[in-house]
């Protein structure tokens, strides 16, 4: 199927992109666009006007600021992988950005875009739950701070209003240093959405440690299971057989052509504890 057509405009600033969306209302900002272009090509969304914002330099930085590390919304995928301060700081973004699709799409694809889709498989929201990362958005005369934990409403729904612009990701230096196990289940290594996808992170120091835990494909959502995460923060790796079938007990997946509910919520259960043993230096 053909791309409908539509016209093509190009900012070089955030504040032009938002003047262009002001005299275009119903565009959409186009970044990588590995999500957006297949559904206009499918006709899952429609917009007439596209305003590209990869030319913008502000957001295509890595940079460090005073609440944390700001990553803007037109770079890559594989850039922030491979970035240092990611790598170093804050592993559990890279390792599961290097786990969206095939290289060549980690190449166009961006985080901005891959958590504004709302996939409720989406690999590197659950990287961004555990971390408790930040988003700014921006629209006229006005910029905001939402917790990456309020974003998501539904599959591809989020709290984002019409023209609002995310320009940036924030991972916040309280969580430097977490580390994780991510284990994902799919019906074929590389181009394929998470059937079940289990992310289980530690503090780096403290006693005892803390957890977070996420959980992607097996909800309206991504999500966070906190009673997990409090049965581990004061049990540790001896409770990984129950916090498996507590967080299998925590989830709501639907049947679809990737796996029954049942397969999903059975594959939680194992995936949550292979992860707290992998996470102990256990093998997986």
């Amino acid at each position: 199927m053909l791309l409908p057509s539509f016209t093509f405009s190009s900012a070089r600033s955030v504040e032009e992109a938002l003047e262009l969306w002001a005299h275009l209302p119903g565009a959409a900002y186009l970044a990588g666009g590995t999500d957006l272009l297949p559904q206009l090509r499918m006709g899952k969304r429609t917009h007439r006007n596209l305003i590209d914002i990869k030319r913008i330099a502000s957001l295509s930085e890595i940079r460090e600021t005073d609440a944390g590390l700001a990553i803007g919304a037109a770079v890559p995928l594989a850039d922030i992988a491979r970035h240092r301060t990611v790598r170093q700081h804050y592993p559990l973004l890279a390792e599961c950005c290097r786990r969206v699709g095939a290289w060549p799409l980690q190449n166009r694809a961006t985080l901005a875009g891959n958590i504004c889709n709302a996939s409720p498989a989406a690999d590197t929201a659950v990287a961004l739950l555990a971390l408790e990362a930040d988003i700014i958005v921006v629209r006229p005369g006005d910029e905001r701070t939402l917790p990456v934990t309020g974003l998501f409403r539904g599959p591809g729904q989020t709290c984002l209003e019409p023209g609002d612009l995310v320009a940036e990701v924030v991972l916040p230096r309280a969580s430097a240093g977490w580390h994780g196990s991510y284990e994902r289940l799919s019906r074929r290594q590389g181009m394929d959405l998470a059937t079940v996808g289990v992310l289980v992170a530690c503090s780096n120091g403290g006693s005892p440690p803390r957890h977070r835990v996420a959980l992607a494909a097996v909800a309206p959502t991504p999500l966070r299971v906190a009673d997990v995460e409090a049965l581990l923060d004061r049990e540790g790796p001896r409770a990984a057989r129950r916090a498996g079938e507590l967080a299998r007990d925590c989830c709501r997946p639907i049947t679809d052509l990737r796996g029954s509910a049942e397969y999903r919520r059975e594959m939680v259960g194992v995936l949550v504890a292979r992860a707290v043993v992998a996470l102990n230096g256990g093998p997986k």
